[in-house]
């Protein structure tokens, strides 16, 4: 199936428009498009008429263009009918928003669309679902632009069976500052399945990691996707859902969706490199870490800060998450040593964790950095940045990147995400260096760079 017309559309219409409820769900989605986005939109309701000044047509084959995208969102037993003249009309496909399907017992409604569009070959996405949001191309989603929370365009695709799950996602990227290529709701997922937009993400020259929230998986589709997972030339995350007989029977009302054997699951994606997130901090650490990183690490970690407190937190966290913290050998020390300022020589801590204490000044975190960077035993370091502490300056995020990024080495920062140091947190960010909010989630970054590799 060709998905370029569902995620790169230049013409769409909107199926199910209303001429009297202007917050119907159909009239939302027609009116963002035609306003905020450059794809032509067309609305569609069988009585025709006018809405927001354009002509609303009976019937898709009415439309005087041939029409990428079509957007159903009618009551379920329409749909059927409705994919068949999307289909005749010769439509790119389509996105089937509405819901009352498989869901409520409605297997042989849902059934039928599947059968109907694999006899033509027609892709569609859903239904129950909010459908695709493709940054400044395409926004299927019936949630009114003022009160969505949109990512910048960025290099991470996340696919979720949960279209509230997608739109907090993107939030939280938005917070973080990850950079969105494509979000897609499948909800039911009666046609496209996470492996078929795996497979097609892979081959995405703007996407660089992918990221699923699965519910549930049909009989040897699980197997099926992790080894095409295994096989990607990508960074694959997973976060899952129905790992107990709560979860379980909570999927399987949202999406229909089998929750399946959840520990031999996870030990599979373990084993196959599949890197699965446990909670939404962890999805958003390892798609932070991963947007910026896309080479597995063994797990040697440098930690480097003006607190020691700081340093031993982290110690303890890094021990939690499987990284080791190798002590640093006294020849290796000395060479610190020599490096750094007279006023901190006999006070800072040079075993690992690096405390450079309190004292420190730019120039100290800068010479052990050049050091680290070229330090064989080390594959990731974890600079640790408060910036209330007088000796730094808001220029040290940049300058600590560039380091790194000439021996393209793993470099991520902590920095208390406050205003008063958006500074020093662009000075990272703008040069690759993803930056964390807790020490918790600079940790879990490090972790996904390790557990990208397979076992």
């Amino acid at each position: 199936m060709d998905f370029r017309y569902l995620f790169q559309p230049k013409t769409m219409a909107v199926i199910g428009v209303s001429l009297q409820n202007d917050q119907n769900p159909a009239n939302v989605i027609f009116r963002k498009n035609l306003l905020r986005y450059p794809v032509k939109v067309y609305p569609v309701n069988p009585k025709g008429g006018v809405l927001q000044g354009e002509t609303v047509f009976k019937q898709i084959s009415d439309i005087p263009e041939r029409i990428d995208l079509a957007v159903i969102a009618a009551r379920a037993e329409q749909v059927p009918a409705i994919l068949s003249q999307c289909i005749e009309a010769k439509v790119g496909g389509a996105v089937i928003i509405s819901g009352g399907f498989s869901e409520i017992g409605r297997h042989d409604l849902q059934e039928q669309l599947a059968v109907l569009a694999k006899k033509a070959d027609f892709p569609f996405v859903g239904p129950n679902c909010l459908g695709i949001y493709a940054p400044a191309i395409v926004d299927t989603f019936f949630l009114p632009i003022e009160r969505m929370i949109r990512p910048e365009s960025g290099n991470v695709a996340v696919v979720s069976q949960s279209g509230g799950i997608l739109v907090d996602v993107m939030l939280k990227f938005k917070e973080e500052g990850i950079g969105l290529s494509l979000g897609v709701s499948i909800g039911n997922k009666a046609l496209i399945r996470e492996i078929d937009l795996l497979r097609y993400l892979e081959g995405d020259p703007a996407t660089k990691v992918i990221a699923f929230y699965v519910e549930g998986f049909a009989k040897g589709e699980g197997r099926d996707f992790v080894l095409a997972a295994k096989a990607c030339t990508k960074p694959v995350i997973m976060i899952k859902s129905g790992k107990s007989p709560g979860g379980s029977r909570a999927v399987s009302s949202h999406t229909a969706s089998l929750a399946g054997d959840y520990e031999v699951f996870s030990q599979v994606m373990a084993q196959m490199g599949v890197v699965e997130a446990k909670n939404e901090l962890e999805l958003i650490s390892f798609c932070e870490a991963l947007s910026c990183y896309q080479t597995p690490i063994d797990g040697n970690v440098a930690i480097v800060t003006c607190s020691g407190g700081h340093g031993a937190i982290t110690v303890d966290v890094c021990a939690a998450q499987g990284l080791q913290v190798p002590q640093l050998a006294p020849k290796e020390q000395e060479l610190l040593k020599e490096g750094i300022s007279d006023s901190i020589k006999n006070i800072a801590s040079l075993s690992n964790p690096i405390d450079l204490t309190g004292s420190g000044v730019d120039e100290d975190f800068i010479a052990v950095a050049s050091h680290l960077s070229a330090m064989p035993g080390i594959d990731c370091a974890l600079m640790l940045l408060l910036p209330y502490t007088p000796g730094i300056t808001s220029d040290l995020g940049a300058r600590l990147s560039s380091i790194f990024q000439k021996a393209g080495k793993a470099l991520i920062a902590y920095v208390p995400h406050v205003e008063k140091y958006e500074m020093m947190i662009e000075g990272f960010e703008l040069n690759g260096v993803p930056v964390a909010h807790s020490i918790e989630a600079a940790v879990l970054m490090a972790a996904a760079l390790k557990r990208c590799k397979p076992c």
